[in-house]
């Protein structure tokens, strides 16, 4: 596998809103009137900071973009709180004893936005895109040996080794997405069609992107012709406002229909006690995550390390930051990723066992920083309460806040550029525990911020990845369990907020896909 996208940190930098007003004047809407124009106004927080090309977009903010415009062979049911696979442009699905043939009957009657019919034609040229475009998300096709149509609706898959996450990959937020073959042609420019895909699409999606002006404005527009449910609201306004409290002013005036993530803690109380909004704890893929630095000072030490993670009360930290929207982590991987007897985590908080070991540390042992995402309010508070507790148990901490920029740039260094502690929000790219595993434990992974592996996680995310057995992705939870470099402190729902009038929530929430909604399935009522 190549470059990873950086999940965690991308993360919490995403808050989007949905927000929808009865009129083109949405400064002058009711509050609690629904729309009567069919234009649903969202916002982002922040600009996504990647086009919304499915072959380059591999962040949080923007999600909402590539995944109601572009489809794969296959998705995530929504409206579940546990992955499962079902049909999308693809109708029947077949997969080798081995993980390596995969057969796909492909859906008739379907079209691209440049009007092209969709056919097998489109799996080999979006694969082949992928590839040559080879940006984070060109490792879910890196293994594809081969891409064999058999006339229009029938196509073969053939990968140069086992891999059990295949069909995870294809059906997750970020894996392969069809695009016009014929779009990709004309508009191939010197790149592969990445300037076209800048501020245009070549989906199948129920939506057309119709602008994407960095930083300003982004809209939609339902496709006419889609081969689904049309959607009830055929325009979608999405403005860029970088001010989460003029989001949440609009919100409580009726100008927005939801909220849908990233509500800082002093808000989610506000609404969940006032009964003229809608509120919804959705299950999510996500999880409130501690790294511990291997490679500095009293931390070099496996039994300090996890020493500290005893030290660490993880009740308090989600009952002060999480309340009505996510609970103690049970297990090291995400939530609703592998079965509840296995991966688990059995740390007992003891701060006795840590504070004895600093009683015997020379002062400049004692020092630590605690930090996390400059961009994330609900990790500065995690942070600070991490500080506290392990104050009284005798270090020096102090929090410090980081950049998404420089978080990125440790990963792959010796680990003394970063702090001791780590806290950050992440989830993995598909619901198959190697997804998680390889890119946060395994040597090369492109979340390894702080550089600490060991050779049997490497040996059970392997077993794991050719035979897809649950077991072995146990084994490597264990085993990075025994590094002492992580804790799984809290695992995080979407917490999102709505007008009373906005229908459709719960069932356009897909568990794989955190800070976004399938516009097609929201209406009024």
């Amino acid at each position: 596998m190549i470059k990873f996208r950086v999940l965690a940190a991308v993360a919490a930098v995403a808050a989007l809103t949905l927000s929808a007003c009865g009129g083109s004047d949405s400064g002058n809407s009711t509050p609690n009137a629904a729309p009567t124009d069919r234009v649903l106004h969202l916002s982002f927080l922040q600009d996504p900071g990647q086009p919304p090309d499915p072959d380059i977009f591999y962040a949080g903010q923007g999600l909402l973009l590539t995944t109601n415009t572009y489809e794969g062979l296959l998705q995530y049911k929504a409206g579940t709180d546990k992955p499962e696979l079902e049909p999308l442009l693809a109708t029947e699905w077949t997969a080798s004893p081995d993980n390596r043939v995969f057969t796909f009957k492909l859906r008739e009657g379907v079209t691209f936005h440049d009007g092209t019919p969709f056919t097998s034609a489109a799996v080999k040229a979006s694969f082949d895109r992928r590839l040559a475009v080879d940006q984070g998300p060109a490792y879910m096709v890196k293994d594809v040996e081969s891409v064999t149509t058999q006339g229009d609706y029938d196509v073969t898959i053939t990968l140069k080794a086992p891999n059990s996450a295949f069909l995870d990959y294809l059906a997750c937020p970020y894996g392969p997405r069809m695009l016009s073959p014929e779009g990709l042609t004309k508009n191939a420019g010197s790149d592969n069609a990445q300037s076209y895909l800048t501020n245009h699409d070549l989906g199948t999606g129920p939506y057309v992107l119709t602008a994407a002006e960095v930083g300003s404005r982004y809209s939609l527009e339902a496709y006419p012709e889609y081969w689904g449910t049309k959607p009830y609201f055929e325009k979608v306004e999405i403005p860029v406002i970088t001010d989460v409290s003029a989001q949440q002013l609009q919100f409580d005036n009726g100008q927005l229909a939801a909220i849908l993530h990233d509500l800082p803690s002093s808000a989610v109380q506000s609404y969940l006690d006032n009964d003229a909004y809608a509120h919804y704890s959705l299950p999510t893929m996500m999880s409130n995550y501690l790294y511990v630095n291997p490679h500095k000072g009293m931390l070099t030490d496996v039994n300090n390390r996890k020493a500290l993670l005893q030290a660490v009360n993880v009740d308090e930290l989600v009952k002060q930051t999480y309340f009505g929207r996510g609970e103690i982590a049970g297990q090291l991987y995400p939530a609703n990723m592998i079965a509840d007897d296995l991966a688990t985590q059995s740390l007992t908080h003891d701060p006795s066992v840590l504070s004895g070991i600093a009683g015997g540390l020379p002062a400049d042992q004692k020092a630590v920083t605690i930090g996390y995402d400059s961009s994330n309010p609900d990790n500065q508070l995690i942070s600070n309460l991490i500080q506290t507790q392990l104050a009284a148990a005798g270090l020096t901490a102090q929090v410090q806040s980081y950049p998404t920029s420089q978080i990125y740039e440790w990963i792959g260094g010796d680990g003394m550029a970063a702090p001791e502690v780590l806290t950050l929000l992440a989830w993995p790219d598909a619901p198959s525990p190697y997804t998680w595993g390889h890119i946060s434990w395994d040597p090369d992974g492109g979340l390894n911020y702080l550089g600490c592996s060991a050779p049997p996680i490497t040996a059970a995310l392997t077993r794991g990845l050719e035979t897809g057995d649950a077991q072995a992705f146990s084994e490597a939870a264990a085993a990075a369990a025994d590094t002492g470099c992580w804790l799984n402190v809290a695992n995080v729902n979407d917490f999102v907020v709505a007008q009373p009038w906005l229908k459709g929530v719960e069932e356009a929430h897909t568990v794989t896909n955190p800070n976004s909604l399938r516009l097609a399935a929201l209406s009024v009522g």
